[in-house]
């Protein structure tokens, strides 16, 4: 597929998505969605992909919704109508990301608001730019948080400041969003790109069957008690226990060397 509003680019077993509309913030559109949702789907099925990148082009990581294309491009008829079928499409891709059991990281290169931050909410890892401002925002325009921010944010940050920063509309700097757990790390703008890709090389180089299963486990986990947490991981473990990955990982060990793990 030839994309028209994402860059998708693979290096190695690492993947990348760029939400490249520069010229609106990256501001999503109904086009950008189904690319995004064919991109997704790209990765599930490439087994030689190991970890996901997500970022934006220019100045913006994303600033939600493009309100334009409803109020402009769609007439003046039924605009509203028009912005809730964008956002069913953005549900669809976030739970397309959200059960991608492959890591994804957030390279977060700047102003990430609204579904914007939701995308960022339900990647793995959040790697933020010292330039980033981040927060819900929806409120601003009068909206409810339904991209996604009512469910991920109190799940991130808790309760209380999750509802500090919908209700109060506050939109944060990176080392604020760092401090209250809303992202992992913040780095020097110009060393994004260099510290989110060694980040995802080290998630890669791990065994990569192990890694997806582990993923699954933490997410699946949450809303099991601790005797059915312990039995579900323990299926995991019999599917990797018999694998070549294991025998690589303790001979690796026993032989002072970095293992080598080729997912059988």
């Amino acid at each position: 597929m030839e994309y028209q509003t994402i860059l998708y680019a693979k290096e190695g077993h690492i993947a990348k998505i760029t939400l490249n509309r520069p010229e609106n913030l990256n501001a999503y559109t109904h086009l950008l969605l189904e690319e995004m949702l064919h991109a997704i789907n790209e990765v599930r099925q490439d087994d030689d992909i190991r970890v996901l990148v997500v970022t934006g082009a220019g100045r913006a990581f994303c600033s939600g919704a493009d309100l334009s294309q409803a109020f402009e491009g769609f007439g003046h008829s039924r605009p509203l109508a028009s912005v809730m079928e964008m956002r069913e499409g953005f549900h669809q891709m976030l739970i397309s990301l959200r059960r991608l059991d492959k890591p994804t990281i957030a390279a977060i290169n700047g102003s990430a608001v609204a579904g914007g931050l939701s995308l960022a909410l339900v990647c793995d890892f959040r790697v933020a730019s010292d330039k980033a401002r981040i927060g819900e925002g929806s409120l601003r325009f009068g909206f409810v948080p339904d991209e996604g921010g009512a469910y991920l944010l109190p799940r991130i940050v808790g309760l209380e400041k999750a509802l500090e920063l919908i209700l109060m509309r506050e939109i944060l700097d990176a080392g604020e969003a760092e401090r209250i757990g809303l992202v992992g790390k913040v780095v020097p703008h110009e060393e994004l790109e260099t510290f989110t890709h060694a980040m995802a090389l080290k998630i890669a180089e791990g065994p990569p069957v192990a890694s997806r299963l582990a993923k699954r486990a933490v997410y699946k986990q949450q809303d099991m008690d601790f005797v059915n947490a312990l039995e579900d991981i323990a299926l995991a473990a019999q599917i990797v226990n018999e694998m070549e990955d294991v025998q690589e990982g303790v001979t690796a060990f026993f032989e002072k060397r970095k293992p080598v793990f080729k997912g059988k």
